[in-house]
């Protein structure tokens, strides 16, 4: 046993909760962001201006086996995988996001994680490694995409359709609920866009969540604006709110204020606007980052009017998108920051980040 174990150490193979749910997790995520969002982006932009080669561009960064293939890279990559075993993922990925069909994420995810370890246990360990550690890599992922993408397909489309079914059915209730919950997983060290593109969550609850996202960024932004000024607000309103984890784990209580302006702004984004999140499932997850939550919603307009589903984008729409994303989390957050400032729950320094 103890060769054993000493065998994977050698692999780099480590049975970690870090390394599969936060390292592995986080990178499908950015697999998404240079695939699918990045191809939704360009071609929007394309289709907007009439500019066919955009339009082109979009279309192939978007399709589901360069999404699968980008998003099995990106797993192997965070997993330190040998070449030879993250080349043999594009395939792998591939074939995982096409089996695993509205769910494809999700399968992406399991299933490059179980190829890439048994890629890199046979890694360099034969005169032939060239052709061994692609072939095990390859044949393990396309054999566990045939026989189990499928179902975790089914299973990632089943929740995310329980969620948005119960968030049109209780839109205040689950507007509160999908609203903090996607907040605080964008704001820990794991990934929200790649669970809101697992789950493939658009429409009414796509819509919290990305009020929940907008709430911690935003709010962190100008939260800590005192202490972090310019480079904070960028940083943290533009980038990821997840840099105030080391000062949260300090002082649990600097997160309030983002969290309950999530509770509030979810259930004005489903009761009172109506915001839908109708383009990429993985932009609900991923706030103003980028500008990829507001400009996700837009595509999702647009594919709306194009497809007859929405007359028009209106300037009610507009009103609800820019206070959801921007202007209610601004506003809230450090009004009730101030309060907790006064009582001393939140002392000088608490959101100093090292910019």
């Amino acid at each position: 046993m103890k060769k054993f174990l000493a065998y994977l150490k050698k692999k780099d193979i480590v049975f970690s909760a870090k390394r599969y749910f936060i390292d592995a997790l986080g990178a499908m995520a950015t697999g998404l962001f240079a695939s699918l969002l990045i191809g939704t982006i360009l071609k929007t932009i394309g289709q907007q201006f009439g500019i066919e080669l955009l339009v082109s561009i979009g279309t192939y960064a978007s399709a589901p086996e360069v999404q699968g293939a980008a998003m099995a890279v990106a797993i192997g990559n965070a997993m330190a995988c040998p070449p030879l075993v993250l080349f043999s993922l594009v395939t792998v990925g591939a074939a995982a996001n096409i089996l695993g069909g509205a769910g494809g994420p999700l399968s992406v995810y399991f299933i490059a994680v179980i190829a890439a370890e048994f890629g890199k246990f046979v890694s360099k360990s034969t005169k032939v490694d060239i052709i061994v550690t692609p072939a095990v890599t390859v044949c393990v992922g396309v054999i566990l995409s045939m026989l189990i993408a499928p179902f975790l397909g089914d299973v990632a489309f089943s929740v995310g359709n329980a969620i948005m079914w119960a968030t049109n059915q209780q839109p205040f209730i689950m507007g509160i609920v999908v609203s903090v919950v996607v907040g605080i997983a964008l704001t820990l060290p794991i990934s929200s866009a790649a669970i809101c593109a697992a789950l493939g969550l658009t429409g009414l609850a796509g819509g919290a969540a990305l009020a929940g996202c907008c709430a911690n960024m935003v709010g962190f932004a100008v939260l800590s604006f005192k202490e972090n000024r310019w480079g904070g607000l960028v940083s943290q309103g533009l980038g990821t709110s997840m840099l105030q984890m080391g000062n949260i784990v300090r002082n649990p209580r600097i997160w309030i204020p983002a969290i309950v302006t999530s509770a509030i702004t979810g259930p004005l984004a489903t009761c009172v606007f109506k915001l839908e999140m109708n383009g990429a499932p993985v932009s609900s997850g991923m706030g103003t980052c980028g500008l990829v939550g507001p400009i996700g919603v837009f595509s999702g307009w647009m594919n709306d009017v194009t497809n007859g589903l929405k007359a028009s984008v209106t300037a009610f729409d507009w009103i609800g998108l820019i206070l959801i994303a921007v202007v209610l989390p601004a506003i809230i957050t450090p009004i009730i920051g101030l309060i907790l400032r006064k009582i001393g729950w939140i002392k000088e320094n608490d959101l100093k980040l090292d910019l």
